[in-house]
């Protein structure tokens, strides 16, 4: 029972990057792993016997259920991997219990602030941004900001005091204009601070500063001709452009913060809890309410805040929402962010609790198929605005080339699959040429005169494929049968796949993504297959026998007996006369030969 349940879950994970928990019997995390691919990574586990590997197979036998988070790009896998990894340190996760960190940019909060990398975050008051997966783009972003803002590298304490004393000397890298040696003066604390402002913007993405001051020197290389110089600055912007791009699972801004994703359906809210500390995602957890009556959504938010406040203890004094809970909270501010990371941060939620309503209804659907059909035949309903549940639905469409062979094909769905059984091929009867008016009238009739007349059940939706003139013939049909309004038709029209309705010159438009639109492009392209093939072997047949069928004499079975011999009439027109005999008999075979003789010296004459 427990192997179906997790087949269940791993059948219905989504193919996109993320980090996956597997839980043991008593709901302890006991491993963290990150993926390009959570399907693919995630089924390896379990579809593979780990025969070199026996702490795997410990593992996989210990997993009682599992939980994922989706991302939006590879980068953040890492991560967030390594947020929960630091968070839970899961048993199993030995190769990572070093808890290293990844890289951060420090301010250092002292008098002439550094500016340098570090794995270790100290709550001095200093201003930390990251951390990041690049330590190669960490150390060009420093390199050009070094180059920019000349401020000090050096680790002294550089007091009023100290330097009104005159405790300290310049070293080189004030005389290579690396720095403007404020350890003896020589620069202002004011004047400092100000490149400090701007390498703070800096780090905080507003790289405008660094573009304009990188373009204005490659400029100035070029003109000098000096372009090894202006290459090396190009190939330091890409990287830093490159390396800005934000994470939505780390920020570069310190947030402590909550932030709840929120979805909904007919039956269920579905909310989702990311908990931010430091800039870092350390713990998501989604869940969902069964709706008793019609509460708004602002009253299911709040029941939900007050669930994970109840369950985490703490939460944090700000709490980023898609809209204001009904809910108010002592010393808690709500947020709706309209840009920057916090709305990043809140997408990330929004596409987390999304994912967990499509998953959740692929895994009721996958234990139980019909549940699929019956929502889709709802779905149906509700788009076309019928009055019945359409069960049962029958397409038609028409197929002639050159107005030879007219033909028509009726396909039957029933719960939004085809009923191969019950497709019907039409003979076209009445109609001469390539008239689709009048073949889309006779085969209406003749179809439902024949279930009318059997007592067969009726289809509750006719989808008629054709614009506005094949819907209005088969109607005039439905109207003689008197089934006109007992039946709902549709026309739809290849162009712009808009649906016409019977005495109704404005179509609807169907959304391109909904499964009401595809069903009726699967019957559309179903009946227009069944048609064409049907009609191909009739005028494949036609083209094949016609010249038989001429001859007196000559009967179906001899027809199929020489054709199944030669092959092809031509073969049997140039086949000497006791090969024929020897297929058919002197009689026929005389009859042949005299029928091709005549034939071939009436096209000799002139």
């Amino acid at each position: 029972m427990q192997n179906e349940y997790l087949k269940n879950i791993i059948q219905n994970i989504p193919e996109k990057p993320g980090c996956y928990q597997y839980f043991d019997d008593k709901g302890t995390i006991i491993y963290v792993g990150k993926a390009k691919n959570l399907k693919k990574r995630v089924s390896s586990y379990f579809t593979k016997t780990h025969q070199d590997s026996p702490k795997t197979r410990i593992l996989v036998s210990k997993i009682r259920d599992i939980k994922y988070i989706v991302v939006d790009t590879e980068e953040d896998t890492l991560l967030l991997e390594n947020n929960l990894i630091k968070e839970y340190q899961p048993r199993y996760n030995v190769l990572l219990k070093d808890d290293k960190t990844y890289a951060s940019i420090v301010i250092r909060n002292e008098f002439f602030p550094r500016v340098y990398q570090t794995r270790n975050i100290i709550k001095d008051g200093s201003q930390y941004f990251g951390p990041y997966t690049s330590v190669v783009s960490i150390r060009a972003l420093l390199e050009i900001i070094h180059k920019l803002y000349p401020i000090r590298t050096c680790t002294l304490n550089l007091t009023p005091e100290n330097i009104k004393a005159g405790k300290f000397k310049v070293c080189l890298e004030y005389h290579i204009k690396r720095c403007k040696g404020p350890c003896e003066g020589l620069q202002s604390l004011e004047e400092y601070n100000q490149n400090i402002d701007s390498i703070r913007q800096i780090l905080k993405g507003d790289i405008n500063i660094v573009s304009k001051q990188l373009f204005e020197q490659m400029q100035k290389y070029s003109e000098e001709f000096k372009f090894e110089e202006a290459q090396k600055l190009k190939e330091k912007y890409v990287l830093i452009e490159n390396f800005k791009q934000k994470s939505t699972v780390v920020s570069s801004i310190m947030y402590n913060i909550d932030i709840f994703g929120f979805d909904e359906d007919e039956n269920s809210a579905y909310i989702n809890y990311l908990s931010v500390h430091n800039g870092a995602v350390i713990r998501a957890y989604t869940f969902e309410y069964k709706k008793k009556l019609d509460e708004p959504k602002e009253e299911l938010l709040g029941l939900g805040i007050m669930e994970i406040k109840n369950r985490f203890i703490n939460l944090s004094k700000e709490i980023v929402v898609p809209f204001i809970p009904d809910l108010s909270l002592q010393n808690v501010e709500f947020t709706i962010p309209q840009r920057g990371d916090k709305l990043k941060l809140l997408n990330l939620s929004l596409q987390n609790v999304k994912q967990y309503k499509v998953d959740k209804l692929k895994r009721a659907e996958s234990l139980n198929p019909e549940q699929r059909s019956i929502r889709i035949v709802k779905g149906i309903q509700n788009d076309l605005h019928l009055k019945e549940l359409p069960i049962h639905i029958e397409c038609f469409d028409n197929s002639n080339i050159q107005g030879t062979n007219p033909v028509s094909a009726c396909v039957v769905f029933k719960m939004a699959k085809p009923a191969k059984k019950d497709y019907r091929h039409f003979i076209v009867k009445t109609v001469e040429g390539p008239d689709d008016f009048s073949t889309m009238r006779e085969v209406v009739y003749r179809r439902y005169h024949r279930l009318v007349e059997e007592g067969q059940t009726l289809p509750q939706l006719i989808v008629i494929d054709g614009g506005k003139g094949q819907l209005s013939a088969a109607c005039e049909s439905l109207k003689e049968l008197n089934l006109y309004g007992k039946i709902a038709i549709v026309g739809i029209a290849k162009r712009l796949e808009e649906i016409y309705y019977p005495e109704d010159s404005i179509p609807l438009y169907l959304d391109k993504n909904s499964e009401s639109l595809k069903v009726i492009q699967h019957m559309r392209d179903e009946a227009h297959r069944f048609g064409i093939t049907f009609h191909r072997n009739r005028r494949s047949k036609g083209q094949t026998v016609s010249e038989l069928d001429s001859i007196k004499g000559i009967g179906e079975e001899t027809k199929k007996a020489l054709l199944t011999h030669f092959k092809s009439l031509k073969r049997l027109k140039q086949a000497q006369q006791p090969e024929i005999e020897a297929i058919v008999g002197k009689h026929k075979a005389k009859l042949l030969i005299d029928y091709f003789q005549s034939a071939e010296n009436q096209n000799k004459e002139p």
